[in-house]
């Protein structure tokens, strides 16, 4: 990239079951309200906004009308994007990279708690086809990780495994949902939903927002003494269909890291990279994502969470912040994961800070089995 595009300031509001005593726009301000205190700017300073919601989820059509005015979006520019937040902020550094915007204020939201989940995912299968047949990302989900364990050998242990490191890290992030300390046996007894997915091995309905302000290198350093870089970014998308591609496989994964690490001069991302706040809605994800991120072979995830390398204080520690299982919504999760490496750049996250660390992963997906993949890498210097 010609002129590195960084991160001044990030906000999270704490996660929830249910934010009925707030709307669409409040629980959005609620976030923004800190990037603006933080940097000392105003809404009017906003060359852009980049927003992120779904209509389905808030309830009606073009969703972000709900919220144009507290992102500073009358009489001014306004993107939106239906995906995973860490798309926004892609596109956030897209629009800096072409200089026709400057300074990018980035906000995503979400309140599941408003809709029925299942039902709303099941608007996302082929109108004609799949979705008759009462498909949502759940019962999807079951397909791939039987398909995944069958293939390469994946326990239910080793998923278990996933929740309860994930859960007990989430007891170090205040914004966290559900912070808490289960074993492996109480994953493995928790009630079968769609076997082999039990209750804890997905995350709880949640509410929440997500707010950051990006910039372009010469005005970073008049804002922030703190600045966090992007150095490499890329997603790609797989096939709609699920029967066109094996499910135990994630090659939109492969080839979106792939960019974002030739992009940031990544050749070996174990050795390389410090943290990583990797998007995992269902625990059999982690291993399989952490494959097609390139942190071990195909078929070797599981080992590799059987390892003492994804724990704190290992070679790669994997969602200190506790990631997505603990509780975050669809649309937010993949900005939250970019917000959180943004606090361990900074060496602002506190008691789940991972000493010295300079270049981070986050990750990010949208849709049906990880349909869509998005990877970017962060560093501070």
């Amino acid at each position: 990239m010609a002129e590195r595009v960084g991160i001044i300031a990030v906000a999270q509001t704490k996660y929830h079951p249910n934010r009925t005593d707030v709307n669409e726009e409040e629980l959005a301000y609620e976030a923004i309200k800190q990037v603006l205190e933080e940097t000392g700017l105003t809404l009017s300073d906003m060359d852009s906004a980049v927003t992120c919601s779904q209509d389905f989820l808030d309830g009606r059509t073009i969703s972000s009308m709900n919220i144009q005015h507290v992102v500073g979006a009358h009489l001014g520019h306004e993107d939106n994007i239906s995906e995973d937040g860490i798309n926004a902020v892609y596109a956030a550094m897209g629009q800096i990279l072409s200089g026709h915007q400057h300074i990018v204020l980035v906000e995503a939201h979400t309140k599941e708690s408003q809709g029925d989940k299942s039902l709303i995912e099941n608007a996302a299968f082929d109108a004609i086809f799949m979705r008759q047949l009462g498909l949502d990302f759940t019962s999807a989900a079951a397909l791939q990780a039987r398909r995944y364990m069958y293939k390469y050998g994946i326990t239910a242990e080793q998923c278990a495994k996933v929740v309860v490191r994930n859960h007990a890290n989430a007891k170090n992030n205040p914004f966290a949902q559900e912070p808490m300390d289960i074993s492996v046996d109480d994953v493995l007894g928790s009630k079968m939903l769609i076997s082999p997915i039990r209750l804890l091995d997905t995350k709880p309905i949640s509410d929440g927002a997500c707010a950051m302000i990006l910039a372009p290198e010469g005005k970073v350093k008049k804002l922030t003494r703190k600045p966090v870089w992007i150095l490499g970014a890329s997603n790609c998308y797989e096939t709609h269909y699920l029967g066109d591609r094996d499910l135990a496989d994630c090659d939109a994964l492969v080839k979106a890291a792939q960019k974002a690490y030739n992009m940031a001069g990544i050749t070996n991302p174990l050795r390389q990279i410090d943290v990583a706040e990797i998007s995992t809605e269902y625990s059999y994800q982690e291993p399989l994502w952490l494959e097609g991120l390139g942190f071990c072979d195909q078929g070797e995830g599981g080992k590799l969470v059987d390892s003492r390398a994804t724990k704190m204080g290992g070679k790669l520690p994997v969602n200190p912040s506790g990631g997505v299982l603990p509780g975050n919504p669809n649309g937010v999760a993949g900005m939250a994961r970019v917000a959180e490496a943004v606090l361990q750049l900074r060496g602002e996250a506190g008691d789940r800070q991972v000493k010295g660390a300079k270049v981070a992963l986050t990750h990010g997906y949208t849709g049906i089995c990880g349909q869509h993949q998005a990877v970017m890498i962060l560093g501070n210097m």
